[in-house]
């Protein structure tokens, strides 16, 4: 549990530092008020990550995930996919402030990012099988504990 407070905790580091730097950079280059990419980076990183990971923290607390198998590849596979979402999404607004267009520069910007978010999707599947895992095991040890007593 400690392992998931720290997640959330990084990202919500990670998510100011990107709402700052989306603000400092678009100061420095006199592109405020353009819309790109970068300008959501902020909210993608405190709701994707910071909150949640808390909310699997209190759903860990419920149904006890973080021992299992499919709970470990969501959270390694998650995180990854995360990351290289949001690099992506950074690269994708610095260079449209920079002014250039990169859909045109390149394929391998959405490709890549396409597979952050393959990796997103593998990881939030893990997440709800090791939830169904955990809620079977709670009702599991309900039904004992109603037949002992």
């Amino acid at each position: 549990m400690k392992r998931l407070l720290n997640t959330a905790f990084a990202y919500i580091l990670l998510g100011l530092a990107s709402g700052l730097f989306y603000r400092e950079f678009t100061k420095a280059t006199d592109t405020i008020g353009t819309h790109t990419q970068l300008g959501t980076l902020h909210t993608h990183l405190l709701v994707l990550g910071m909150v949640m990971f808390l909310l699997v923290l209190a759903l860990d607390a419920i149904f006890s995930l973080s021992g299992r198998r499919s709970f470990s590849v969501f959270y390694w596979t998650y995180n990854v996919g995360l990351v290289i979402t949001v690099v992506m999404q950074a690269v994708r607004g610095i260079l449209t402030l920079d002014g250039q267009d990169p859909t045109t520069t390149t394929a391998a910007i959405p490709g890549i990012a396409g597979l952050g978010h393959m990796l997103l999707t593998v990881g939030l599947i893990a997440l709800y099988v090791a939830i169904r895992g955990g809620i079977k095991d709670r009702a599991a040890t309900r039904e004992q504990t109603a037949v002992t007593a």
